[in-house]
């Protein structure tokens, strides 16, 4: 099989910022190249490429393409506005931030930084009988686009782990998901409540569907019960580490790449 060609890289230009809650920020980017991008992207993976204090686009669009390879992290396109070029990507804000973050915190209408992508979204057809959904913070965005794209009759139940209450945000799932929210303030600590919850959640007969990414740890072992412990097939399962305590983007990635 043919793989599929990468995006062409373009420069995203920030239109605004929004506060969303004590640890998260959503910078909302325009680019006439969005026109190009298509419709119902959200939750899809991006490339962001952050450019250094002296750089220009023009430089940056080159570097990109030519090397060497500048900062890159992985986002989630959170929403999509075709219509006025518009795309919002959800930042993670840290006190000992990441290049991304201090982007994020820090950004104002005008600066910019490189983009690639969208990629493929995570789930393509919704024709569960019941849908499982999970993330920590770093995957809020993924989780809430898939839930604002479930049918509204969907039944299920979503598992989010924040590190606030104040950081519980407002999502537009069906009325038939059950939604949890879960409290963990340190991060940088690995939780196993959400694999609690859902190893002790006896699953109803029929299809599932299941949309579940966060940090690498509680990842692998949800892996492990989803293969030794369900039924569910692997292609009705969507499950990733984004992230990994201890270890940078670049670190986590090659990781990956070993454990595959």
């Amino acid at each position: 099989m043919l793989k599929k060609p990468k995006p062409v890289p373009c420069i995203l230009t920030v239109k605004d910022v929004f506060s969303l809650s004590p640890h998260m920020v959503r910078v909302v980017f325009t680019a006439p190249e969005l026109e190009s991008r298509p419709l119902g992207c959200e939750g899809a993976n991006c490339k962001i490429f952050i450019p250094n204090k002296k750089q220009n686009p023009e430089d940056l669009i080159e570097q990109i393409l030519n090397g060497p390879r500048p900062t890159v992290r992985t986002y989630t396109v959170r929403n999509f506005r075709k219509d006025v070029l518009e795309l919002d990507i959800d930042f993670v804000i840290h006190s000992n931030g990441g290049p991304a973050s201090n982007f994020a915190m820090n950004a104002k209408p005008g600066d910019f930084l490189g983009f690639r992508g969208p990629s493929d979204v995570k789930i393509k057809d919704y024709y569960a009988d019941w849908y499982l959904l999970a993330a920590d913070m770093s995957a809020i965005p993924v989780v809430a686009a898939t839930l604002e794209k479930l049918p509204r009759n969907a039944m299920g139940m979503a598992i989010i782990e924040v590190q606030s209450e104040d950081d519980i945000q407002n999502i537009d799932a069906p009325m038939g998901i059950n939604m949890n929210w879960l409290i963990h303030s340190n991060p940088h600590k690995q939780s196993r409540a959400q694999e609690a919850m859902i190893r002790a959640k006896k699953f109803p007969e029929g299809i599932i569907q299941t949309c579940i990414a966060g940090e690498s740890g509680v990842i692998k072992s949800l892996r492990k019960f989803f293969k030794d412990e369900t039924q569910i097939p692997n292609d009705d399962i969507y499950i990733s580490g984004y992230w990994k305590i201890g270890l940078i983007e670049d670190e986590h990635q090659a990781q990956k790449r070993l454990e595959k």
